[in-house]
């Protein structure tokens, strides 16, 4: 990123950008910490347990700011195509951070945006440390306190577009929650909180530092006010840790960190004018780093290459065969259509099974009589329907594997820039130990299926444990999923070599969710549709 022009000490319309120059700070126990203020830095380079998607961060009057959704962020080699932008908002105690931030995102009307707070990192207390809370006389304020190795580690996966669990803290008992939450990467990632600036490293993942400048007296009331009502203390014990802590710790640590920052915003959210000039900052800086989906270039990658090693096409029998011509004739009725798809579903996911890992093992039959057979020796069989015609899938899938856990996929693509993006999973815990059956009825680009793949992988699932199926290819998609993901397994039922102009599949079957469930195709659909459409 190409450094925001800096002015020593001078208002520019209702912010106040710091220059190096003259910023002596008395805080020397500080320079451990910092960076020079003054030092260059290369131009930047382009380049989502408890799997519970979480709800938007915020409805404004144009759009719904999601937190759980991003666009692709891979190229058609399955590689990372770019990085987050991320903004470190650093300020006292209830100076306005989070509200300035919430101010930012609705000013930069951008999809998806990443809202992440210190406050979450808060290191696990010791018992004399959670009574020295309970009375009070616990620092809060100190960078001791916060697991700066966390947050580094967890902005680091972010701004790859990787998912991450964020820990969620008690104010009231002073303690983590059990449950964690998950977040995804996005466009724009905020990270706010009073030590933002605090570790050299952390200051390295920054693309822009924001301070927020609030008096002492209104950040007083703003605490009593917040620490009251809604954390549960008292208002002698709130006075009593803001004059013991608070009021030290923001003169000693605090503070001093204006220095490093890009920008200054005096009166905190009421300066309406210093937020307006850091939307257009970001937005200049988003538009750098624009890298649109490239369809063309994932159909055309890998044109004429052989069909990979990794792909296992069902047996074409002429029982096969003849549930293909009635599913691909567009004559047939709906109620044909769907019992010959779940019928050669069925033989597709028994086909897939036959490439789970197993073992050899001994039984005694009932006659008293050693057997010598085989035994699934994986931890366990988790299916991921990509929405919708995916989700058509599970019941053959649960028909053929007893207690088999299902988890969905939404992916739809953004009809202004042609993207496809993430905007729901739900996925069952600890699937990181599992053999996944990633499910969809359709394939022509390949595009949702990477994309499905890709969260797969950000949720720790070994890239061989994947087991991609799909009733019908295209030759594309297998290349393309092949090329990027080459350890997964492909398993379909037939693979057709075209894909037309509009990326569907010939001669092809239709738009299998519209002629599943009875709805009518847009003029514009894909064989991708079912998981790239608006």
């Amino acid at each position: 990123m190409s450094s925001p022009p800096t002015y020593g000490s001078v208002r520019f319309s209702g912010c106040r950008a710091l220059a190096p120059a003259g910023s002596n700070s008395s805080a020397e126990s500080l320079d451990r910490l910092y960076p020079a203020v003054g030092s260059s830095k290369p131009p930047r380079k382009r380049t989502t347990s408890q799997c519970k998607s979480e709800p938007p961060l915020l409805r404004t009057s144009k759009r719904t700011i999601y937190t759980a959704g991003r666009p692709p962020w891979y190229n058609e080699h399955g590689t990372q195509s770019k990085e987050a932008f991320v903004i470190g908002l650093g300020g006292g105690s209830a100076s306005g951070k989070t509200t300035v931030a919430t101010m930012i995102i609705e000013a930069l009307d951008v999809p998806w945006v990443v809202l992440l707070s210190m406050d979450s990192f808060y290191k696990v207390l010791t018992k004399q440390q959670q009574e020295q809370a309970a009375s009070n006389d616990f620092n809060f304020d100190h960078p001791d306190a916060f697991d700066f190795d966390l947050i580094i580690a967890t902005l680091k996966k972010l701004k790859q577009g990787k998912s991450v669990k964020i820990p969620i803290y008690d104010f009231t008992t002073h303690s983590r929650k059990k449950e964690w939450k998950t977040l995804y990467g996005a466009n724009v990632i905020i990270f706010e909180g009073i030590m933002a600036f605090a570790d050299k490293e952390l200051l390295k993942l920054l693309d822009l530092k924001i301070f927020v400048d609030t008096d002492s007296d209104i950040r007083l009331v703003r605490r009593l006010r917040r620490d009251i009502s809604e954390r549960g203390r008292d208002i002698e014990g709130v006075i009593k840790q803001y004059n013991k802590f608070v009021k030290p710790a923001f003169d000693q640590y605090i503070q001093p960190t204006m220095r490093l920052a890009d920008i200054v915003v005096p009166r905190g959210s009421g300066n309406t004018v210093a937020i307006d000039l850091i939307v257009q900052h970001v937005h200049s800086q988003l538009e750098e780093r624009k890298l649109r989906w490239d369809m063309a270039a994932l159909a055309s990658a890998h044109q004429y290459h052989p069909l990979p090693q990794t792909l296992s096409v069902l047996k074409s029998t002429p029982q096969v065969r003849g549930m293909h011509t009635i599913i691909r004739n567009k004559e047939t009725s709906r109620d044909e259509f769907i019992f010959y798809s779940k019928r050669l579903m069925r033989l597709l996911i028994e086909h897939a099974l036959s490439f789970l890992p197993f073992q050899s093992c001994t039984v005694q039959t009932p006659q008293g009589q050693d057997y010598e057979g085989r035994t699934y020796s994986g931890k366990q069989i988790t299916g991921v329907s990509i929405l919708r015609a995916g989700e058509t899938m599970e019941p053959a899938l649960r028909a053929v594997c007893k207690d088999v856990r299902i988890g969905t996929i939404l992916i739809q693509t953004n009809c202004n820039t042609g993207e496809p993006e993430l905007h729901y999973l739900r996925l069952p815990k600890d699937i990181s130990e599992d053999h996944v059956i990633l499910m969809d009825c359709t394939v022509s680009t390949g595009a949702a299926a990477m994309m499905a793949v890709r969260v797969l992988l950000d949720h720790d699932v070994p890239e061989d444990k994947i087991f991609l199926l799909s009733l019908l290819m295209a030759e594309m998609g297998v290349h393309s999923v092949a090329y990027a993901f080459p350890r997964v397994k492909i398993i379909t039922t037939a693979v057709d070599k075209k894909v037309n102009d509009l990326f569907r599949i010939i001669p092809g079957i239709g738009n299998f969710g519209d002629r599943y469930f009875g709805t009518d195709a847009p003029p514009d659909w894909s064989d991708d549709e079912d998981a790239l459409s608006t």
